[in-house]
C-alpha cells in the first residue's frame, strides 16, 4: 500500500503508517525532550525524551482520533472506510466513496475537526483541575495546543482540507453541481498552498531565515493534492451520465456451452484476438461461466469432437463482471480496487454484451473531451 506500513486494525479500520511518520515521531521526541530537559533540570538523564516520545505518539493519537471522527460519520452513512494512515502532515481516512449529498458531505468533513475541538476543550479542563507532576501538565497543555491547531488548520477553506470539503459541500449545494464545488474548493486550496510556500521561501531569500521552512513543505503538500482532485473531478465530470454499456469495445470472446472442444478451438482460430481465455453461455444466452484455452492441454485431441465445453469450464468472479446500466465512474472504481485490465458487461437477462477495457474508457473520454469544452 504505497509503501505504508500496517500497525494494525482501530474499529475494524485497517490502520497504516506511512515511513514519514517516524521522521516526524524523532523531531518531535527530540524537539520535546529538549525542551523538557531545559525545563525541568531535576529529572533522570533520558527521562525528558521518554516524555519526549511519549507526548509524540500522544501527538498522532490526536490525529488518529481526528480521522476517527472523519470515519465514524461515514460508516454511519453506510460509507465503508478503507484504510485510515499517518503520514509527515497527518492523517487521511480513505473512504469507499464520497457522500451522496452536500449535507452528507458537510457532516463528514466537520466531525475531524469537531472531535480535535473537544480533545482541546477535555485536555484545558484537565489541565485546569488536575494537580499532576509540573512535566505531565507541561505535556497536557502541548496536547491541548496541538489540538487546537489540528481542529483550527483544517477549518482553512481549500482542498484538501477538511475545510475545503465544507466550501465544496457549501459551492455544491448552491450551485447543484458537485464538480463546480470540488472545482472552486480545489483552486482555493491551490491558492492558499502558493501563499504558504510564499511565506516560507521569501523570509528565507532576503534574510536567509529557515523559521517558516515548514509552510514551504505544507504549501507545496497542499497545492500538489489540491490540483490532483482538480484533474479527478474534472475526469469524473466526462462521465457524467455514462454508464458501462457505453464504453464495451472489441470482440466478445463466447463460446457456448453446448459447443465441443473442436468448436471452442476453431472459434479461437477463427476470433481477431489472441484470446486465452473465452466467456461460456447457456442455451438462453445467459453467461454461465468461462473455459480457458490451458485446458485443451489436457484432453487428447482426438476427443475433442466428443467433450463438451460445458464440462471443462469454470466460474466466474463476480468481481470481474459488471451490469450493463452501472455508473461508468463505478465500474471505473471496480477496475481499479480490484486491479484488473477487463471487466465483462453483462446485460439484465445475464447475457454477455461486451467486454469494458480501460482504453476503450480513455478513448471514450477523449471523445467527449473534443464534443465539451473544458
Amino acid at each position: 500500500m504505497n509503501g505504508n506500513i500496517r500497525i494494525g486494525t482501530v474499529f475494524g479500520i485497517p490502520f497504516f503508517v506511512n515511513p514519514s511518520w517516524f521522521l516526524v515521531l524523532g523531531l518531535v521526541t527530540l524537539t520535546y525532550g529538549d525542551g523538557l530537559a531545559a525545563a525541568f533540570p531535576t529529572l533522570l538523564p533520558g527521562v525528558p525524551w521518554v516524555l519526549g516520545l511519549v507526548t509524540g505518539l500522544l501527538v498522532f493519537a490526536s490525529v488518529l482520533a481526528h480521522e476517527l471522527g472523519h470515519s465514524a460519520v461515514a460508516l454511519r452513512q453506510g460509507i465503508s472506510v478503507r484504510s485510515i494512515t499517518l503520514f509527515l502532515f497527518g492523517g487521511m481516512a480513505s473512504l469507499e466513496k464520497e457522500s451522496a449529498t452536500p449535507g452528507d458531505t458537510f457532516w463528514v468533513a466537520i466531525a475531524g475537526p469537531a472531535v480535535s475541538f473537544a480533545l482541546f476543550l477535555l485536555l484545558t479542563l484537565m489541565g485546569g483541575v488536575l494537580s499532576l507532576p509540573a512535566p505531565l501538565m507541561a505535556i497536557i497543555g502541548v496536547l491541548a495546543a496541538v489540538n487546537f491547531s489540528l481542529g483550527a488548520f483544517n477549518l482553512i477553506p481549500g482542498l484538501p482540507l477538511d475545510g475545503g470539503n465544507i466550501l465544496k459541500a457549501l459551492v455544491w449545494k448552491l450551485s447543484g453541481n458537485r464538480y463546480q464545488g470540488v472545482k472552486f474548493a480545489s483552486w482555493v486550496g491551490q491558492a492558499f498552498g502558493y501563499l504558504a510556500i510564499a511565506s516560507g521561501l521569501i523570509p528565507l531569500l532576503l534574510t536567509g531565515s529557515f523559521d517558516n521552512i515548514w509552510n514551504v513543505l505544507i504549501g507545496w503538500f497542499v497545492v500538489r493534492n489540491a490540483g490532483q482532485i482538480g484533474q479527478y473531478a474534472k475526469f469524473e465530470s466526462r462521465l457524467t451520465g455514462l454508464v458501462a454499456a457505453d464504453a464495451v469495445s472489441g470482440e466478445l470472446p463466447v463460446v457456448a456451452a453446448d459447443a465441443s472442444l473442436r468448436d471452442f478451438v476453431d472459434r479461437r482460430t477463427l476470433s481477431q484476438g489472441n484470446w486465452r481465455k473465452f466467456l461460456v453461455t447457456g442455451a438462453a444466452g445467459q453467461l454461465v461461466g468461462e473455459i480457458s484455452v490451458d485446458v485443451l492441454v489436457g484432453v487428447p485431441s482426438d476427443r475433442w469432437s466428443e467433450i463438451k465445453v460445458g464440462t471443462l469450464m469454470s466460474s466466474i468472479d463476480p468481481m470481474n463482471l459488471v451490469p450493463a446500466d452501472r455508473n461508468l465512474l463505478q465500474a471505473i472504481e471496480q477496475l481499479e480496487l480490484n486491479q484488473l485490465a477487463v471487466l465483462t458487461v453483462v446485460r439484465e437477462d445475464g447475457s454477455p454484451m461486451g467486454l469494458l477495457e480501460k482504453t476503450a474508457i480513455v478513448n471514450l473520454i477523449q471523445h467527449r473531451s473534443t464534443l465539451t469544452p473544458a
